[in-house]
């Protein structure tokens, strides 16, 4: 392709997407942010429609447990409501928005996890192609996180994990995760940076657990595969360059 656009990458939690004020906000943001891709969870709303058909609602390291039944709710939610509030929102602010799952052109690709997690899937490839044609012609891409494995069954990519995927294979700018929390903090107080090479001693601590720690293993490998920053705060991040705590690929070096 000729043209190579310089991209951002943000990854907006789930739990905020039923909130149209706040989607409403993180719309008006991106705005101003340059050539984005958007990729969006949805955990919330598929806990809930879970439990409405008496689906068990499980999670391990972060992760969901994801029976054949329970993969069809991932799908329906995060590829119909959870992708198409993320549209509206951004075209109502004046953004070409375009909602696709990874399945659609063969954005993303995946292979099941081991562990016993079911049909949760690691992103393998990215079509990296595919969404710099959506941006070169002005698009804004909106990502659900469902990928293909190699025989066409769809799996549940932990969206942190598919922001990571994406970021690293546009070689992004920066990735942004997104939500209602202002930065990563240890023993109470807000880190404005940490280094990638901390994460797992912080996760073995206790001080990252469950859904944090899952986001701070992406970003280490976002840094570690392509992207080039990377930080994690609320709607703040999105115009501060300084708001957040930026994820560094190796300890920073004494002023």
């Amino acid at each position: 392709m000729g043209t190579v656009l310089t991209v951002r990458v943000v990854k907006l939690g789930g739990n905020e997407l039923d909130r149209a004020d706040w989607l409403a906000a993180c719309a008006s943001a991106l705005q101003a942010a340059g050539p984005v891709v958007v990729v969006h969870g949805g955990g919330k709303a598929v806990d809930a429609l879970s439990r409405r058909l008496g689906l068990p609602v499980e999670k391990r390291d972060g992760l969901r447990v994801t029976t054949p039944e329970v993969a069809e709710v991932v799908e329906l939610v995060l590829a119909g409501p959870a992708n198409r509030a993320v549209v509206v929102a951004l075209r109502r602010a004046g953004l070409d928005a375009v909602g696709l799952s990874g399945v659609d052109g063969g954005l993303l690709t995946a292979r099941q996890l081991a562990g016993g997690f079911g049909q949760v899937g690691a992103i393998t490839e990215v079509r990296a192609s595919l969404l710099q044609s959506l941006l070169l012609a002005g698009l804004t891409p909106v990502v659900a996180p469902v990928a293909p494995d190699a025989s066409g069954t769809p799996l549940n990519v932990n969206a942190d994990d598919a922001a990571a995927a994406v970021a690293a294979a546009l070689r992004a700018e920066e990735l942004l995760f997104v939500s209602d929390v202002a930065g990563v903090a240890v023993g109470g107080v807000p880190q404005p940076s940490l280094a990638a090479g901390e994460i797992e001693a912080l996760i073995d601590r206790g001080v990252a657990t469950n859904g944090m720690a899952a986001k701070l293993r992406a970003a280490a490998r976002a840094l570690h595969t392509g992207a080039r920053a990377v930080r994690i705060g609320d709607l703040d991040v999105l115009t501060s360059r300084t708001a957040g705590t930026r994820i560094f690929a190796a300890t920073p070096q004494p002023a």
